[in-house]
């Protein structure tokens, strides 16, 4: 009977009926270096250990729903008899393996069935094109090595003092797992071979600090709100997609990421509404935006990137990634320093203010304006009160909501109305 890796085995000692019925766990020997390895998730694969020019190599085989174990044999009786004539037999495509992007495509046409909504789709994506590919996205899948990995968890996060690991431990946790699956997916699809570079235990265990002993930093730092006015007049005279899309998420409240995967359909500019649905929001519910007629008029001026059904898409199409929006904001507050205009800094951190701060800055304005905690708190699609609570409320203040945005962005673009109106006289 097969089993685990224990001890010497005979060559051939396992059968077609238990490769097609073994469940558990584990690595079963069979000969010539071929090993049939068994995941945790009941994936299958083929693996072979072969000494190539002095060094031990572990060379994926393909899965079993591909390759029968007479033909895993075949190959492996082939490898070694290279290996022992001096030769390499690895093939060409783990020379030649595909990108990291390349192989993220196809792992998530892969999990499509997987994803339990569109939101989660979206994070999966996001999180990797915004953080793994500037990095790791042109490496070849067989050239990635842990000190590859740790590069990305340990990037530095505009705004936030420090690197990605520590300031979003949480984000950075969930991108580390996503790294991993593209990685192991490569492995069975054999265009790599050998440890997962991206796995915890046994490997960034020892060169990361645990997440659960790490404070993360969740107050991000905040507009001044005596600074709002002069920021909003800069933020006007910018151009892009990126400068669109935080204006609008200024005068909106919104975060960044329902901004950036917000889409034309789910828009009435004749009503000065914005329905994001619940699969996109954090809190999983469906949350109407009222639009103050500033962001109405922005829309209005947003150039539709042909079929895309995105209302602020990336210059060469897909979703507008999150650090888009931080590199806006970074460079208005760098012109602001370097033009001695005083730049945009947290008042409690002193750090410099990030766009989800703008919330706060929101926040902060409902206060001093004297509107309610509750009214500010769904606008910015924040639980309000007890379950039991929520549970009988039936309205979710929408007009009064509008009011209060109306005013809000009345406030941002008032400098902006007098600057106007100064040049006018002027050319009078």
């Amino acid at each position: 009977m097969a089993g685990k890796s224990k001890g010497a085995h005979k060559d051939k000692q396992l059968s077609a009926a238990f490769v097609r019925s073994v469940t558990e766990p584990g690595t079963y020997i069979d000969g010539n270096g071929l090993m049939l390895k068994v995941d945790k998730s009941g994936a299958k694969r083929w693996v072979q250990r072969l000494m190539v020019s002095g060094a031990r190599v572990d060379m994926g085989l393909g899965p079993v729903s591909l390759v029968s174990l007479a033909d895993a044999r075949a190959k492996a009786l082939d490898n070694r008899r290279v290996a022992r004539s001096g030769g390499d037999p690895r093939p060409e495509k783990v020379a030649v393996a595909p990108s990291f992007t390349e192989a993220m495509e196809k792992v998530l046409a892969r999990k499509e069935a997987e994803f339990s909504n569109a939101k989660h789709r979206l994070q999966w994506r996001s999180t990797l094109e915004t953080y793994a590919l500037p990095i790791i996205g042109r490496m070849k899948l067989s050239d990635i090595e842990p000190s590859d990995i740790l590069r990305v968890l340990s990037q530095e996060v505009d705004g936030e003092g420090g690197s990605l690991w520590q300031a979003r431990t949480e984000t950075a946790t969930r991108l580390r797992r996503r790294i991993e699956a593209v990685l192991s997916w490569a492995t069975v699809a054999g265009h790599r071979s050998g440890d997962n570079p991206a796995r915890w235990k046994g490997n960034l265990d020892h060169m990361l600090p645990a997440p659960s002993k790490i404070s993360e930093t969740i107050h991000h730092p905040a507009l001044k709100l005596s600074d709002a006015q002069r920021w909003w007049r800069q933020l006007t005279r910018r151009e892009g997609m990126a400068a669109l899309a935080l204006s609008f998420l200024a005068l909106t409240w919104a975060r960044s990421g329902e901004v950036r995967a917000m889409e034309w359909d789910e828009v009435d500019l004749d009503k000065a509404m914005w329905v994001v649905p619940a699969r996109k929001m954090k809190m999983g519910r469906e949350h109407r935006v009222p639009l103050p007629s500033q962001a109405v008029d922005l829309l209005k001026k947003v150039p539709r990137e042909g079929d895309s059904p995105l209302v602020f898409p990336a210059p060469r199409g897909g979703l507008l990634s999150d650090m888009s929006l931080s590199a806006c904001m970074r460079r208005m507050h760098e012109f602001s320093v370097e033009n001695d205009l005083g730049g945009y800094f947290d008042p409690r951190s002193g750090r410099p203010a990030v766009p989800h701060g703008l919330r706060s800055t929101a926040r902060d304005w409902a206060a001093e304006h004297g509107f309610e905690r509750d009214l500010a708190e769904i606008a910015l699609a924040h639980d309000v009160g007890e379950v039991t609570e929520r549970a009988y409320r039936r309205t979710d203040m929408l007009e009064r909501r509008r009011a209060m945005l109306a005013e809000w962005a009345n406030f941002l673009t008032a400098a902006q109305i007098a600057d106007r109106v100064v040049r006018i006289r002027r050319a009078r």
